[in-house]
């Protein structure tokens, strides 16, 4: 299959998942993440309590062999079973010794991703055992045979009415008449699922957490439907990844505080369950309604912990996938995406498991070839990290297991790649990525030939070969570079217009990409303002910050790039100059993907020297900066004065969202900030052909609110990059970066 094929295949199914479930998702997914944000502000010490949840699942990680022999001596102790399974294969034998060993017909399920992950269903199906889920989403997907589509709410993707229709049309003999409100679903299904319940010989639940010195399973769940599941029939087996054990029942506090905040927006979740199994309650009799339970005979009870490796002992030991088995099983990660958002699980989701986690998973557990279907949805915002319970950096898995699949790829013109491209990769990569990761390379060419270079590129023989070869979306309008550079401007101009002798301070503008080959008027603008405000501003020659190449997956290129970075900055850092950055997403390789290219020193020096530059600009004008020198509020109409502002995805996530207002509101400007976190460009993802609709559903949402009647008229400013890309694609108004409104003229 040629690659435009397969980018034109996975186009055409977001455009029908965008259709079919993006309303349903959408309205889900915002929903939970906007009940996040609301219960997580009303937590104390919210961000300690993710630390201490973090610490404890490290330290269970780390003596993850130790913990496991701890469950089977306390589980035994207790008078149940524990068995260990290598894989799904193993694991789906020894339950189906367990259900035929017991002669059972049925078993009853509550919601498990462990037992999606193995596919036990099919397997105990095939054996001519009757299965049934009894979590109310996950029946409604059992009785519509469909995959889940989010890891808390698998029938995320259906509508109440879609879920009536299929109730009706599948169970029509059964009702009198047509199910219509969601009372009327849930009682349908509650009454089916009873009576399945009564009658099972197996009860089979997951586990949120087990704890190593009690051998407790906690469940947590919004139904009823795990405690049933568990205690009904006489014979209980709970299936577990091993990454499930923590040290100890007083372990389970912070979890309990932060799974159903961070995944449904509820302070706690509906039912809370912690079972010390075998459990010694007598098994109910549904035959006889007039005995107590209580005076009921109290029959043996059987109880089977299953306990599953599957690739997770070999993950353990991955230093990248290793944080992966500190997930939770929150979904955070897919409610706050935008990505997600729009398309659910059935896109970005794997063989099981969904969302921006899901690579982690998929990598470690299916293989590279399984994630490598969905894994650059991830387009690295990192707000997932910021909503994560456990703080799992998702988005340096994702990028480390897009460097391997990279890797993977091998083409007969290896050998001429290899020799072309001044990057640190092997020749197998896709085209396209290399393209976008060697933008560096593109942009000096760019502007060494300018404008001829723009022209060319514009030519319809030109923009139809970058979309077959390279995959770029003919509908996206393309960056105009510039002849005249950055640094260029400001070597003809004689360097810095402030004496270092008189400054107030020293800052060199590092000139991102962008702003040194495209955007050359912002850069101007920033060196304007400092300026005005009596900062003496270098601007060195220095090359890219490798986040284009690390967007996608080239981690040595990345780390070259980080090198050559330090290597040049060092020396201002040295001389007590600050590093002041325009691109918000340059300053986030600064602040946290060099600590792991560079020296722990070296990155805290080039860390803490380095600042957005709105937010230097705050920082100047709080202690004691002239404002007035920046921009004459008496030379600006009102209509002017209204401005529409979008923040940048990682400045948001490094918390420099509320500078830039705060400069703007004080030089005069009436200020409305963006509802929504993400414009949906995100670098080169909005480039790509395969993703271009994605892309633009996402950006839908901030165009609604910047042309809504509140929005109108007012000057729209965005501080990132692809931001104001994308919203020169979705707005009949310009675009200007902050610091243009700011500087002086």
């Amino acid at each position: 299959m040629s690659k435009s094929t397969s980018r034109n295949e996975k186009a055409e199914k977001i455009r029908r998942l965008m259709v079919t479930e993006g309303d349903a998702v959408a309205t889900n997914t915002r929903g939970f993440n906007t009940g996040r944000y609301e219960s997580v502000a009303n937590l104390d010490g919210y961000e300690e309590l993710k630390q201490e949840a973090r610490a404890i699942k490290e330290d269970a990680i780390e003596r993850l062999p130790e913990l496991l022999e701890q469950v089977r001596e306390t589980v035994e102790a207790n008078g149940g079973t524990v068995y260990l399974a290598d894989d799904a294969a193993d694991a789906n034998r020894y339950i189906r010794e367990v259900c035929e060993d017991e002669a059972a017909e049925r078993v009853v399920k509550s919601k498990s991703m462990t037992s999606e992950e193995i596919e036990v269903n099919e397997d105990l199906e095939s054996a001519g055992i009757d299965v049934v889920e009894t979590d109310l989403g996950e029946w409604v997907l059992q009785v519509a045979d469909e995959a889940p589509s989010h890891i808390v709410a698998p029938a995320i993707h259906k509508s109440r009415q879609g879920i009536a229709d299929l109730f009706n049309e599948v169970f029509a003999d059964e009702l009198d008449d047509p199910l219509e409100t969601a009372e009327e679903l849930t009682m349908f299904a509650r009454e089916q699922l009873g009576e399945k319940i009564e009658g099972a010989d197996v009860g089979m639940t997951g586990a949120n957490f087990i704890t190593a010195d009690t051998g407790t399973l906690a469940l947590v769940t919004s139904e009823g439907n795990a405690r049933k599941s568990a205690v009904v029939p006489d014979t209980h087996v709970a299936v577990a990844g091993v990454e499930k054990i923590v040290p100890s029942v007083e372990d389970l506090q912070p979890f309990v505080e932060l799974i159903g905040r961070s995944g449904t927006g509820q302070d706690i979740t509906s039912y809370i369950s912690l079972l010390t199994p075998p459990v010694e309650s007598p098994p109910v009799d549904f035959a006889d309604d007039e005995t107590p339970i209580a005076e009921g005979s109290k029959s043996d009870r059987a109880f089977h912990l299953v306990l599953i490796d599957n690739g997770r002992m070999a993950m353990r030991e991955d230093e990248h996938l290793k944080e992966t088995l500190y997930c939770i099983r929150c979904s955070a990660c897919s409610n706050v995406c935008a990505n997600f958002q729009s398309v659910g699980g059935h896109a970005f989701g794997g063989e099981t498991y969904s969302g921006g986690i899901a690579t982690g998973w998929e990598a470690g557990i299916e293989g590279l070839d399984t994630a490598a279907e969905f894994n650059d949805l991830c387009t690295g915002c990192s707000r997932c990290v910021e909503a994560c319970p456990v703080g799992i950096d998702i988005p340096w898995i994702n990028t480390v297991v897009r460097d391997r699949i990279n890797r993977g790829e091998s083409s007969e013109f290896d050998w001429l790649v290899d020799g072309l491209t001044p990057d640190e990769e092997s020749g197998g990569m896709d085209l396209g990525k290399r393209f976008f990761g060697n933008f560096s390379t593109v942009a000096k060419v760019g502007s060494a030939t300018a404008p001829l270079s723009n022209w060319v590129a514009q030519t319809s023989v030109a923009r139809t070969a970058m979309e077959r070869v390279l995959g770029i979306d003919r509908r996206r309008e393309l960056p105009a570079f510039q002849r005249e550079t950055l640094v260029k401007w400001f070597d003809a101009r004689g360097g810095s217009q402030v004496d270092a002798a008189d400054a107030t301070r020293e800052a060199v503008l590092y000139p991102d990409l962008y702003t040194n080959h495209v955007q050359v008027e912002r850069g101007q603008a920033a060196v304007r303002a400092l300026e005005a405000l009596d900062v003496h501003v270098r601007i060195p020659d220095v090359t890219s910050s490798g986040r284009a190449p690390l967007s996608q997956g080239m981690i040595a290129t990345a780390e070259q790039h980080a090198h050559e970075v330090y290597g040049a900055l060092a020396e201002h850092i040295d001389a007590e100059r600050d590093i002041v950055v325009v691109e918000p997403s340059d300053l986030a390789m600064f602040d946290r993907e060099y600590e792991k290219f560079l020296p722990a020193k070296s990155h805290e020096r080039l860390s803490e020297h380095s600042y957005e530059v709105m937010e230097y600009l705050y920082g100047l004008l709080h202690n004691g900066g002239d404002a007035s020198v920046l921009r004459n509020a008496g030379d600006r109409s009102a209509e002017t004065d209204a401005v529409a502002y979008h923040s940048h995805c990682q400045q948001r996530t490094l918390g420099l969202e509320g500078h830039t207002v705060a400069v703007l509101e004080n030089l005069g400007y009436d200020v409305l900030t963006s509802e929504t976190e993400c414009c949906g460009m995100a670098g080169s993802f909005g480039y790509k052909s395969e993703y271009y609709e994605l892309s633009m559903d996402v950006g839908s949402r901030l165009q609604d609110q910047f042309t809504a009647p509140e929005g109108q008229g007012r000057t729209v400013v965005a501080s990132g990059t692809s931001c104001l890309e994308q919203l020169d694609s979705l707005l009949s108004r310009a675009t200007q970066h902050p610091v243009e409104l700011v500087a002086p003229k």
